[in-house]
């Protein structure tokens, strides 16, 4: 069997065009020793799967691996799959990348590709947003787009996310499509590529189509407001600078340890504003700077993350020893709330989308407004494509408030109408903070949380999956559980996808799903607690506080997870 794996080994290295990869497995096959030909097992166990999140993993040498082997079998099969599908030769595909380690390269690796095919690559004048990417293919009417990102993933990732023609990500069946064509890609000298230069370099223009498409996002009214802003060593720092500046909010701050991209994101341990302590350093300078709103994009900005200031600490306040003053970031369902309830009121039309992992809020609002709601699988690769959609979002920070012009998650127009809605609350006299008590006491509080676990061994997600589906619980959190829907069987006329909801007494619910983009396990919880005109809604916030903290450890004991 070690005889095989080296062998292997050394005819990837006879292929790989870059001397960094071939040299990486070169030393690794040259030591042979136990824990070479372990690290050489886990490289060449398997090729990376190429799914509706396309490719994502860790960089290096193999086919289990982000590299330039497989980003141009990658490349070859997506041209194969649009010419098999009627695009004609010297049509256009845009292509974009982020600031990680080998963006660029693969980009341009990418463009090769597709010239050779017969395509005619247009690549995106630098390192810039998903959305941007998003945006242009629709402005430049390609037959898809590419974009080299693993958004919020650690450092040492990489990723390949293909969009079509439409400007939505890929579905099944064309991401089945796509892997078959890849499969069949022969060796790697057979692929024709073709050099590109400067030619193929598309101009900022289309950078600012993009940003004078966002002038629809933010209706006239007040800009005073003071902003503190992270793009977390990402992309987004330079674009969402201008946005602000077109949309008249000249009152902000960037945090300036994390402003310029970096592919190593020094300062925290994940780069996502959802991980613990990634948002200290933005959080810390609103302290200082009396901000009204903390404004965080993810790296490849297309997630936004918000943070207000609290008047009373506790648990949901960070302490402030000297004002006694706090923050705290909301979660992307509040967002996701007072985003659609601001839509609505302001007469948006049409579908208002949200997954069935997120809070089911949205729904009863729409209803509210006479509109269309729907619930649809975890991805914006579904929300996106819903003929109608007025709105979109899903609770890991992910909205879609400018679906005439990106059919996807955008941070950056998603940030631009947080800060138009705080504008005009403060306007006011009053707080994102006050738009949530109004929701609540319309509503009912609708109260969310997540059990997130992150695994070294992909064997423990399902092993937990298999738990749960052997053992059906009974009682979650202190209530009834009124019916188990396996997902993976398909519900409600939705796809098949690996999950499982429960539906609880008393409106509570519960799906826990393995993360399609990370190696983690996730539960999604929300409890219902009804409060009536005039009732108090801290005491409602206590209630489902408990109540969320009851159900957690309730999922967690039944998934066969410790705390």
């Amino acid at each position: 069997m070690s005889d095989d794996l080296l062998d292997r080994a050394r005819a990837w290295m006879a292929e790989d065009p870059d001397p960094v990869t071939r040299a990486e497995l070169g030393e690794l096959v040259d030591r042979g020793d136990a824990d070479a030909l372990r690290e050489l097992a886990d490289r060449f166990r398997g090729p990376l799967v190429f799914g509706t999140a396309g490719l994502r993993g860790r960089l290096g040498a193999g086919p289990n691996r982000m590299n330039r082997v497989v980003v141009i079998r990658a490349a070859a099969g997506l041209a194969a799959y649009l010419l098999d599908g009627g695009a004609a030769p010297g049509s256009p595909i845009v292509i974009g990348y982020d600031a990680r380690h080998n963006s660029a390269v693969f980009a341009h690796d990418t463009a090769e590709v597709m010239a050779g095919a017969g395509l005619r690559p247009l690549l995106l004048p630098r390192a810039l947003p998903t959305p941007v990417l998003a945006y242009a293919i629709r402005d430049l009417d390609c037959v898809a787009g590419v974009m080299v990102t693993a958004s919020h993933n650690p450092p040492q990732d990489n990723g390949y996310k293909v969009y079509l023609g439409d400007g939505t990500q890929i579905v099944p069946p064309a991401d089945e499509g796509i892997a078959e064509r890849i499969a069949a890609v022969g060796p790697l000298v057979a692929v024709s590529r073709t050099a590109v230069g400067d030619e193929v370099v598309l101009g900022e223009q289309v950078v600012d189509r993009y940003l004078d498409a966002l002038a629809s996002v933010v209706p006239a009214g007040s800009t005073d407001l003071r902003i503190v802003y992270t793009p977390m060593h990402g992309v987004g720092g330079a674009v969402m600078e201008a946005a602000f500046t077109r949309a008249g909010f000249r009152d902000v701050t960037v945090v300036p340890q994390q402003a310029e991209p970096d592919a190593d994101f020094p300062t925290v341990a994940f780069p996502n504003p959802e991980e613990p302590g990634a948002m200290d350093l933005a959080l810390s300078l609103a302290r200082e700077r009396d901000a009204d709103v903390v404004i965080a994009n993810d790296p490849d900005a297309d997630r936004c993350a918000v943070g207000v200031p609290v008047v009373s600490t506790g648990s949901t306040g960070l302490e402030d020893a000297v004002t006694g003053a706090g923050w705290r970031m909301l979660r992307g369902d509040e967002v996701g709330a007072l985003l659609g309830e601001w839509l609505l009121r302001t007469g948006r039309t049409g579908t208002y989308a949200t997954s069935i992992v997120s809070s089911s809020l949205l729904l009863t609002q729409a209803a509210a407004y006479g509109q269309e709601a729907v619930e649809t699988l975890t991805g914006f690769k579904w929300i996106g494509r819903l003929p109608g959609l007025a709105f979109g979002y899903e609770e890991a920070l992910g909205y879609c408030v400018d679906p005439d012009h990106v059919a996807d998650k955008d941070g950056v127009s998603a940030a631009l109408a947080v800060c138009a809605m705080a504008a005009a609350a403060r306007a006011e006299g009053r707080t994102l903070l006050d738009e949530l008590d109004d929701i609540a006491l319309r509503y009912g509080l609708y109260a969310t949380d997540q059990l997130s676990v992150r695994v070294t061994d992909l064997s423990e997600i399902s092993a937990a999956m298999d738990r749960l589906r052997s053992t059906p619980a009974i009682r979650l959190g202190g209530r009834a559980v009124e019916s188990i829907e396996d997902l993976a069987a398909g519900t409600a006329g939705l796809p098949p996808t690996d999950g499982l909801r429960y539906r609880l007494a008393g409106h509570g619910r519960v799906v826990v799903r393995p993360s399609g983009t990370e190696p983690k396990l996730k539960c999604y919880l929300e409890v219902v607690v009804p409060i009536g005109a005039g009732g108090d809604v801290e005491a409602a916030r206590a209630a489902a506080t408990e109540e969320l903290a009851a159900l957690k450890a309730d999922v967690a004991a039944a998934a066969g997870i410790e705390l």
